[in-house]
């Protein structure tokens, strides 16, 4: 019996090369400012148009400041990339949400949030994170500059077919342990690279038990394990997400879609190429203490014993030192945001832990919506008036502190306790130390300027 992830591939399926790739047809090719300029030019060298545009849909998000956004960007080449994509769009006839529209956001956040991602569907973006659309029971992937120019000219891609992975966790998950505690852990047990190669499915009670935005959360994180993909089969919480959402199916669209989605899973029998179980009961709160997002520990442990270069080296750019614990250790930053937790759960995640306590003096704060509409629905639902009675401000929407784009940017030397994807050396700035954990444990650092157990204050 075929895997799901055999079902939507083979529906793809233009033609196979002979002793080569397949030639796979995309249903929605995402482009941000970042990594589309060239495919354009190569594009208008070629003299081509789009070949479906109506399937293309345009973004700024690494580039834009979170604050006046209504203002000309400040930045030279973050406003010349911004510009560009704009005019790229306008010469191409694609989808734009440019910046400061409602439309506007991160990406891999308002791709599901605005039904545009839909189960079954192959989806890429000139983007590692577009894993994050898996959670939709979707097969999505990143593509390097050349490829997308080949999305926007075939609408087809040629790659080669992963193997597959199904990665089960059961169990309940313990008080304060959120998907990205699970995202870290499974990093920690299979290294930033024990997924290469594959397309992981995503499975079992906690997976089940997930919202959709955790699901977004641990799909988003596949790539932090070297897979090509993760993704999770659609079910009950899927479908009641989408409805009624801008793009989804309406009327007998809808009940017809919800008929194929109800097909997307895996086989009883189904046969993957690696299969590995986990339980719920061993994950706690979990921080990174090294330059990899596999350089991580349950936020009570103490950090490993290992030998090694690599491993020497990541310590002595984050200041620790092997079996150190860093509950206590004093912080600077705290960034709540990106496409890994930029969404609504995320900042209710925060105001739980943060209402009726005030940010530490000590502490500079980012909260970062991944969109115009989460950040409409932080003050819809009053969280911004909790956050600002505790001495945070909520920005403007974009990438924001995940990586050194634009003005937010930590300092060298500087702690920065953080809810993006990646702590490599320098990605939040030059010099800048970065420790990836949850919305939780981000909460509850920023009110106490130190590392802390958020089942402490939970």
């Amino acid at each position: 019996m075929n895997t799901l992830f055999d079902k939507i591939w083979d529906k793809h399926v233009v033609q196979q090369v002979k002793d080569g790739p397949t030639q796979l047809y995309i249903d929605r090719l995402y482009c941000h400012e970042v990594t589309s300029p060239q495919a354009f030019d190569g594009m208008r060298a070629r003299g081509l148009k789009c070949f479906r545009p109506e399937q293309i849909y345009c973004m700024p998000d690494h580039n834009t400041p979170t604050h006046d956004q209504d203002k000309p960007i400040e930045d030279p080449v973050s406003a010349k990339q911004v510009a560009t994509l704009a005019q790229n769009a306008k010469d191409f006839g694609l989808n734009h949400y440019g910046m400061y529209s409602k439309d506007n956001g991160i990406i891999h956040v308002v791709g599901p949030e605005k039904g545009l991602s839909l189960p079954g569907m192959t989806i890429v973006c000139g983007d590692s994170h577009t894993s994050t659309h898996g959670a939709m029971g979707a097969v999505a992937f990143g593509i390097g500059t050349s490829e997308v120019e080949m999305v926007m000219a075939s609408q087809c891609i040629l790659q080669q077919k992963p193997k597959s992975m199904r990665i089960n966790i059961n169990g309940i998950l313990g008080k304060g342990v959120t998907a990205k505690d699970v995202a870290l852990y499974l990093m920690s047990q299979l290294t930033t690279s024990g997924a290469t190669g594959y397309f992981v499915e995503y499975a079992g009670d906690v997976v089940r038990n997930l919202s959709m935005e955790g699901r977004l959360t641990l799909c988003n994180l596949s790539i932090e394990m070297g897979a090509r993909g993760g993704f999770i089969a659609p079910d009950e919480v899927t479908f009641e997400y989408i409805k009624g959402r801008e793009y989804a199916p309406k009327g007998d669209d809808w009940d017809k879609a919800l008929a194929y989605w109800n097909t997307l899973k895996s086989g009883d029998n189904a046969v993957f190429d690696k299969e590995l179980t986990f339980d719920a009961k061993d994950i706690e709160p979990r921080i990174t203490y090294g330059t990899n997002p596999g350089m991580g520990i349950g936020i009570t442990e103490a950090i490993p014993t290992k030998s090694g270069a690599g491993f020497e080296k990541a310590l002595n750019y984050m200041g620790f030192k092997a079996g150190e614990c860093l509950l206590g250790k004093k912080i600077d930053y705290v960034f709540l945001g990106a496409c890994t937790n930029g969404r609504i759960e995320d900042f209710r995640a925060f105001a739980s832990i943060v209402k009726g306590r005030k940010k530490a003096d000590s502490v500079i704060a980012w909260l970062v919506p991944g969109s115009w509409a989460v950040r409409q629905q932080i003050h819809e639902e009053g969280l911004d008036t909790i956050f600002e009675t505790s001495g945070f401000e909520i920005r403007q929407p974009g990438c924001s502190a995940c990586l050194a784009m634009n003005d937010d940017k930590v300092p060298a030397g500087k702690y920065a306790v953080s809810t993006s994807n990646r702590n490599f050396e320098g990605r939040q700035g030059p010099g800048s130390r970065t420790i990836l954990c949850s919305p939780l444990v981000a909460a509850a650092a920023a009110v106490t300027g130190i590392i802390t157990d958020p089942r402490t204050l939970l």
